[in-house]
């Protein structure tokens, strides 16, 4: 019994193409694709020498709308992070401040 082939939309590998013209790894990309690096190489090949018929067969939805969930929970993570990182820095900088306060009331 020989593996399942999967099938990508044309969204799908455009997106990554643009994941990668953004400054995301290769290693970074086909990481959260779960793709061999080979077949990026392949679809940016085939993207730069035809950009309107590339990618034209009918791909794998589901796979594309779970990539795309994925990728809005990787976002949630880091604002998330972002937020609690702005908070601590909100506090810490608001307890300097009273502190200055503070020492210019002494004076």
């Amino acid at each position: 019994m020989g593996k399942t082939r999967r099938k990508f939309s044309r969204e799908f590998k455009i997106s990554l193409l643009r994941d990668l013209e953004a400054g995301t790894s290769v290693a970074e990309v086909t990481r959260k694709a779960e793709i061999h690096p080979s077949l990026l190489a392949r679809w940016k090949k085939e993207f730069s020498e035809n950009l309107e018929q590339a990618f034209r067969g009918k791909g794998n939805k589901k796979y594309k709308e779970q990539m795309d969930i994925a990728k809005l929970q990787q976002l949630v993570g880091q604002l998330y992070a972002e937020n609690d990182f702005l908070k601590k820095a909100l506090s810490t900088l608001e307890a300097k401040m009273a502190e200055e306060r503070k020492h210019q009331q002494g004076r």
